[in-house]
This record gives C-alpha cells, structure tokens and sequence, in this order.
C-alpha cells in the first residue's frame, strides 16, 4: 500500500510539471495573409464558413483553441495534429506552392472530404459543427474546381 501511494504522489507531481511544458499556439495574426487560399480566390459565405469550421483550425496558422487545449498532455496531442496538418497543407501559405504544387493540393482536398478522411473522426467527435453534410462537399468541390481552373488557366 505505501509504495502505490507513493507511485499515485509521483503520478501527481509529473501531472503538475508537465503543465508548465506548453507548446506554441497556432496564432500568427488575426487577419489571413495574400497568401491564404480565402484571399487568394474568395469564396461565398457558405464555403468561407464550411471551410473556417472544418478545415482550418488543422490546416491554417489561425487555430481555435477549445478550452482542453490548455491541460497537458492533451495539448501536445493537439499540437502534433495540427503541426502535421500544416505540413500536408496549409491554407495560410497556399500561395508560396507552386501552381503544380496548388493543384495536386486541391486534388487531395477534394479526394479526402470526399472518401470522408477529412476531417479526422476524432477532430469531428469534439467539433460537431466540423462534420460535413453531402451538401457542404458538394459545395465546397465545386469550389475547389473552380479554383483549379483558375489556377489551370494562364
């Protein structure tokens, strides 16, 4: 019994510590910069938000933090997910891709909301308003194929 209390004081005090190990937030400005995608090519309202709600908080330096991500280690979970967002795609930069580079971003965009691997099923389970009706793919493909022409054309 005494070395459980000692191993559940041990398990106390490395909780406590790791609160003061944070990684870095995901804000660099409040404004999206020239080279964000939703500046680039604006879209309507409808897919400004759809993207915003389900997209962005991954694949943008403009992350909304829950209120979870403040505990450890659960923020460094976070962080890890959105640092390996950012690397697959990253809409705050998508103008510094090249327009080869832009396309087959946009194709993967469309092949992952269409086949349902983005968002990820743990980023939907805590962020209900991030689940994509048929509807909003709908949307936002035709935008993204919009957008691919625009970029196609010289």
């Amino acid at each position: 019994m005494r070395h459980l209390k000692a191993l559940l004081a041990l398990l106390i005090v490395a909780l406590v510590f790791i609160q003061f190990i944070r990684p870095d937030k995901n804000l660099y400005s409040a404004a999206p910069g020239p080279d964000d995608l939703l500046v680039m090519h604006p879209p309507s309202a409808a897919v400004r938000d759809t993207l915003q709600r389900a997209c962005y908080d991954c694949h943008s330096n403009h992350t909304r933090y829950p209120w979870y991500a403040e505990i450890q280690p659960l923020a460094w979970w976070l962080d890890r997910h959105i640092r390996d967002g950012k690397e697959h795609l990253n809409f705050s930069q998508f103008g510094r891709y090249t327009p080869k580079r832009q396309l087959s971003k946009l194709d993967d965009l469309i092949g992952a909301i269409e086949d349902g691997t983005m968002p990820l099923t743990s980023y939907q389970f805590l962020h209900a308003d991030a689940r994509l009706s048929a509807a909003d793919i709908d949307l936002l493909v035709a935008w993204v194929e919009d957008v691919q022409d625009q970029i196609s054309e010289p």
